[in-house]
């Protein structure tokens, strides 16, 4: 196992997103996952229905516990719902974490449309956190909110992939599944240049995390010495499986397959 990626997210009592999506991609990819859990969310395939934070304080020592034990290769960030948690994360990095590659998973709404961050600390997190980053990847609904474009077409993703890179990240990946048509394509951009990711939509209700799931899995590929480019194509194929062998569990927008490079789903 190889791989160290210490996740400082939000858990989802479903088992769908969230940290567990999270410790069980990054396990299925061979990497080793540590936490920091930010915040408690009762919910299921229908919805959010209450979230309870942890005090910043302690995320911190979270963070800092694992750092200086078991320290990592690649750190990932997913709900960090208000600007004390935000600020919080940032000072540890800043102290101890400094150089180790972090994607940033910038989570502001739960996919039945919940928010998930508090409206006040989007300045905090696109001032303090976004550019600390080696890699973020937005959904379009994120990537509007945070470049004030809008995104209606696939050309529209590089735009605001650019304009995403002037707030200081890397890398972006903006991620463009919430747009029609039979094909997806994400976009990924860093100053030197772009990449287009193409691949056929696969038509099902299971996409219940697929952000946490795909950030996961780049950040373990990072946290494997891959390019960065790679660490993003092999994560968008694990996803795509994740979702054609998905269950079929809950009554809403079901879970993904996320064991499917360990065993099928009997």
């Amino acid at each position: 196992m190889t791989g160290r990626v210490l996740i400082i997210a939000g858990s989802d009592s479903s088992g769908g997103a969230g940290i567990q999506a999270d410790l069980k991609t990054v396990t299925a990819l061979g990497g080793y996952a540590a936490t920091a859990i930010t915040a408690l969310t009762a919910q299921n395939t229908q919805g959010v229905f209450g979230i309870v934070g942890v005090e910043p304080a302690f995320i911190a020592q979270q963070m800092r516990l694992v750092l200086e034990d078991i320290g990592a290769d690649c750190l990932k960030t997913g709900m960090l719902h208000n600007a004390a948690v935000i600020d919080t994360v940032v000072a540890v990095l800043e102290t101890a974490a400094d150089g180790i590659p972090l994607v940033v998973d910038p989570v502001m709404y739960a996919k039945g449309g919940d928010s998930l961050l508090d409206p006040t600390a989007r300045d905090t997190l696109s001032q303090r956190l976004l550019p600390r980053a080696s890699l973020i990847t937005p959904n379009i609904r994120e990537a509007e909110a945070l470049s004030g474009l809008t995104i209606r077409e696939p050309d529209d993703l590089e735009a605001a992939a650019r304009q995403l890179l002037e707030q200081g990240p890397a890398a972006v990946l903006v991620k463009g599944g919430h747009l029609a048509g039979d094909m997806v394509c994400d976009c990924l951009a860093w100053p030197g240049g772009m990449e287009i990711f193409t691949a056929p939509r696969t038509s099902s209700r299971n996409t219940h995390g697929t952000g946490c799931t795909l950030a996961s899995a780049i950040a373990t590929g990072l946290a494997q010495a891959m390019p960065l480019s790679a660490a993003v194509q092999r994560a968008l194929r694990y996803v795509q499986e994740a979702i054609r062998t998905a269950p079929d569990l809950g009554q809403g927008c079901g879970p993904l397959h996320h064991g499917h490079t360990v065993q099928p789903w009997h």
